[in-house]
């Protein structure tokens, strides 16, 4: 949606596509832009389990919508396609193709893990010998290859811990199916086989954080690697330690059992850079035993903490902490169930660090208010993420070393106690959010201007 309306305020129109069952992310705003068309493909929300570019029907639902929509006779024909290259970019390229439309694969992600996959199976991690640092040509030293950083947990955030088996794909999972998860050491990942034949690449991130790696995808295939980013609402840019960023304001709100300005007033009652904000995002979540670990650890330490979870997740419930930490938190803690205005959040002066899964939006906005991370990534882009928020930035720890351990109430302990205590790393976060100011990257809008000029 941010980059609809950064192409409409060049004058250009917009047609944004998105499944029914996610509309009301839709802010009313949005639909009042007279330069940006808003398409629905009908949907039913995606079976449990099942993501929705793995079902057959989604597919046929959209190929319908798409082939209406490009078929009309009233229709000026698209200059190009945006598609976002993880989800939908296999499923659509054809259509495009067949009316002569050229593509660029949108990656939702910043560029660090897209180059370090790739580079990666390049590299043949699978040879690596303990002790051994294999240095990937064109990236930073520091994102080198060893047998622990290629680790992972067992696929799917909610296996019981000694679970190693991985959740199969499923039988009907469209015409172009896909393994789950991320590709694993030595594996070729599934996004370049789809990227071929798109004219250019695009990020939501921006050169000056960034540069090796959209550097080095360029170089790798021989065409423009945008970072048009970060793609977050205009009053992000005009917000400073004095003006909080109202999600409700720019973001379709989903349900939840606060609102923002109860948030902001508990937060108003926190000393500056005391709360510890916790978030796992939208649909991800730790295994049980986690969580138990992190309510322990919580209720023992001194820190004011918000944690935010999911409906059904297995995570606490507004009103009744787990293992019976009522009693020990009190008015320290904050639950909030469902939605949660994280805009707000990161921005008050009373955050002073992020315990997270490193999904890249959660990264960027963090950075940009220079709130440090206790990183504790589950699965995908976010332990490649991980790494570069921890050992390229140095804004931030990791809750333990071995991605492919659960984490125990001890690592917990000892991590959030690391990290807030720590007035080093937070100065270097604050650091990092002073070089890039409070405004839109002039690299982006460059960017930006070359993409819609066909590179």
């Amino acid at each position: 949606m941010e980059l609809c309306k950064h192409i409409a305020s060049r004058n250009y129109k917009a047609t944004f596509i998105i499944f029914s069952h996610l509309s009301s992310s839709i802010h009313s705003s949005f639909h009042e832009n007279p330069l940006i068309e808003v398409v629905e493909v009908p949907c039913a929300s995606p079976r449990p389990g099942l993501p929705v570019h793995k079902q057959a029907e989604t597919y046929n639902e959209l190929a319908q919508v798409l082939e209406a929509f490009l078929s009309s006779p009233h229709l000026q024909m698209p200059t190009c396609a945006v598609v976002n290259v993880f989800m939908l970019l296999g499923w659509t390229k054809k259509i495009f193709q067949r009316y002569g439309i050229p593509t660029v694969a949108l990656f939702t992600s910043g560029a660090c893990s897209p180059s370090m996959e790739y580079a990666s199976w390049n590299a043949h991690p699978e040879d690596l010998g303990p002790g051994d640092v294999r240095l990937l040509r064109g990236l930073p030293h520091e994102m080198g290859l060893t047998q622990l950083n290629i680790k992972r947990r067992p696929f799917g955030p909610m296996l019981a811990k000694g679970t190693t088996t991985a959740p199969k794909p499923s039988e009907n999972s469209g015409p172009f199916p896909r393994k789950m998860g991320p590709p694993g050491p030595g594996e070729k990942p599934d996004w370049v086989e789809d990227v071929e034949g798109a004219i250019g690449l695009v990020f939501n991130t921006f050169d000056d954080l960034e540069h090796p790696f959209l550097d080095y995808l360029a170089n790798q295939f021989k065409k423009p690697a945008w970072g048009v980013g970060p793609l977050l609402p205009e009053t992000y840019w005009k917000s400073d330690d004095g003006f909080l960023v109202t999600d409700g304001e720019v973001r379709g709100n989903g349900q939840s059992d606060i609102t923002e300005d109860n948030v902001a007033r508990w937060l108003d009652s926190k000393p500056r850079g005391s709360v510890l904000y916790i978030s796992f995002g939208s649909t991800l979540s730790l295994t049980p035993e986690e969580t138990s670990g992190l309510a322990d650890a919580l209720a023992e330490s001194p820190w004011p903490f918000i944690w935010v979870v999911q409906p059904n997740s297995g995570g606490p419930t507004p009103g009744h902490f787990p293992n019976g930490m009522d009693d020990r938190v009190g008015d320290r803690g904050l639950i909030i169930a469902g939605w949660a205005p994280q805009l707000l959040i990161l921005s008050h002066p009373s955050t002073g660090g992020f315990l997270s899964h490193c999904g890249w939006n959660s990264i960027i906005e963090s950075i940009l208010k220079g709130v440090p991370f206790l990183a504790c990534p589950i699965r995908g882009d976010q332990y490649d993420n991980a790494r570069w928020v921890a050992e390229h930035l140095k804004v931030g720890y990791k809750v333990c070393e071995d991605p492919s351990q659960f984490v125990k109430k001890s690592d917990f302990v000892k991590g959030i106690e690391r990290l807030m205590a720590d007035k080093d790393v937070k100065n270097r976060a604050m650091e990092l959010q002073s070089r890039f100011g409070h405004s839109f990257p002039a690299s982006s809008s460059a960017a930006l201007d070359a993409l819609l000029k066909g590179g």
